[in-house]
């Protein structure tokens, strides 16, 4: 059978307090709650930006993809979620970004460059939206205006299932297994094709899209 050794035992060692603090609980929830395999941490590339991009299913999906990952990752979140109250501070705590709800917010595209120079990757998903039912929903522009902006690699993700243990149908559901898939990183040439015109920025998205879907569920594995 095949064994898999996780990358890192403590990543949090080097991330911001309140960030190492969450991605440590919220890791061995994944891994004891939701048993979820996780395959191609070694397609994440060592130095340099990169962006994530991930199918969207569950409000699971961004804290189990930034726990898995032993990088301190930054979201992009809706600009409504910013209220008066512990939600706004712990958003600003842990790097997300605010962003319109389409992703096309060119403002944001400031607070992009310096993450990224900061040395921290950024999620994003490029159908927008939670899909009802689990399955790939058609790809809007703006990942892929913030991908042919920053000009960094891409790294496809595939998360299985997610919407079986949290969806927008409702139902929270422990025990149902997570697992979560990172792709080869995509050059900025694989995605970013000037000769598009304008629809640059939309076929940059669904070629992101495309790699995102052909990525496989881990196969079972047995964890040292």
């Amino acid at each position: 059978m095949q064994r898999t050794v996780r990358p890192c035992a403590f990543p949090q060692l080097g991330m911001a307090p309140l960030y190492g603090l969450c991605h440590y609980i919220i890791r061995c929830a994944h891994e004891s709650v939701f048993r979820g395999e996780v395959a191609g941490l070694e397609n994440l590339p060592r130095d340099g930006a990169f962006l994530v991009a991930a199918n969207h299913a569950s409000h699971l999906d961004p804290p189990f993809i930034g726990a898995v990952m032993p990088h301190q990752l930054a979201f992009f979140a809706r600009k409504s979620l910013w209220k008066p109250g512990i939600a706004s501070w712990w958003l600003d705590r842990v790097g997300a970004i605010p962003v319109d709800r389409d992703g096309s917010d060119l403002s944001a595209i400031k607070r992009v460059l310096s993450t990224l120079a900061a040395g921290h990757p950024i999620a994003l998903f490029p159908e927008g939206t939670r899909s009802p039912d689990g399955s790939l929903q058609p790809a809007k522009a703006g990942v892929g205006l913030i991908a042919c902006k920053t000009a960094v690699p891409v790294v496809p993700c595939r998360i299985f299932d997610s919407h079986r243990a949290l969806g927008r149908a409702g139902g929270f559901r422990p025990g149902t297994a997570i697992d979560i898939t990172f792709g080869r990183p995509l050059a900025p040439a694989d995605y970013d094709h000037k000769s598009d015109g304008k629809e640059r920025y939309q076929r940059a998205s669904e070629r992101i899209m495309e790699a995102i879907s052909r990525l496989e569920r881990p196969a079972p594995t047995e964890l040292v």
